[in-house]
């Protein structure tokens, strides 16, 4: 199968494409980024990896839409980090976690990939989809407007049934395995705040969810760890 990889240079992306080029079942990588993807040429299955450069997110010219045509799968990991968000205009944020996905997806689609085409969005635990409930405490206006954009990527795959098929993945902290992070993680524990779970194991959960379906949605945190361990 075809995968493409949003965001393949960042922090979960680029471990999503180290662990794709190691499954069999994945015979063609579509790694998109902003920059070129930093590779081993000698490394194992680097030829099945195609870096695909993009000016920005929402911009998607022919020769890239080529490279999407029958793809069978998507792993987006564009966004905005609740800490990030703080130091933007959040009209920028809403932009790059929103109209980003969302000119990607339609992107994907015109293309002509697959069917069912799996698009796997990584968003957060703290989301809220029901723009009528009372926000949270914890960034009630990022949390509601990432809850929108799940909504929206929801509502493509209804509006498309039997083309896209559509999860959001909803993990809580992410940690790379530092000592500062098993000790940020075990304090989100004990006060209840979020879970965790490590950056391989979201890798491992969303990769292996497009490529054997999606068994649920939303995948929490729990589904996350139990999925990628």
């Amino acid at each position: 199968m075809r995968l493409i990889i949003t965001g393949a240079t960042g922090f979960v992306g680029s471990e999503v494409l180290r662990q794709a080029m190691h499954m069999p079942e994945i015979t063609s990588i579509v790694a998109v980024a902003r920059k070129p993807v930093q590779l081993d040429a000698a490394g194992p299955n680097y030829s099945k990896v195609k870096s695909v450069i993009v000016r920005d997110y929402d911009q998607y010219p022919d020769d890239v839409k080529k490279e999407f045509a029958g793809a069978a799968a998507c792993i987006w990991t564009v966004a905005v980090t609740p800490s990030k968000s703080k130091s933007m205009d959040f009209a920028e944020v809403k932009r790059i976690c929103q109209d980003f996905t969302m000119a990607g997806l339609q992107a994907m689609y015109d293309a002509g990939p697959a069917k069912p085409f799996r698009f796997m969005y990584m968003s957060g635990t703290a989301t809220n989809r029901d723009p009528n409930a009372k926000p949270g405490w914890f960034m009630p206006e990022y949390t509601q407007m990432r809850g929108q954009g799940e909504v929206q990527v929801l509502d493509f795959a209804k509006r498309h049934p039997g083309e896209i098929d559509a999860c959001v993945a909803k993990p809580g902290l992410i940690t790379s395995g530092t000592w500062r992070d098993t000790l940020m993680s075990a304090g989100l524990k004990v006060t209840g705040l979020a879970g965790s779970v490590q950056r391989s194991q979201v890798a491992a959960a969303m990769l292996r969810q497009v490529v054997n379906g999606f068994e649920k949605e939303p995948l929490q945190n729990d589904d996350l760890v139990r999925l990628g361990s």
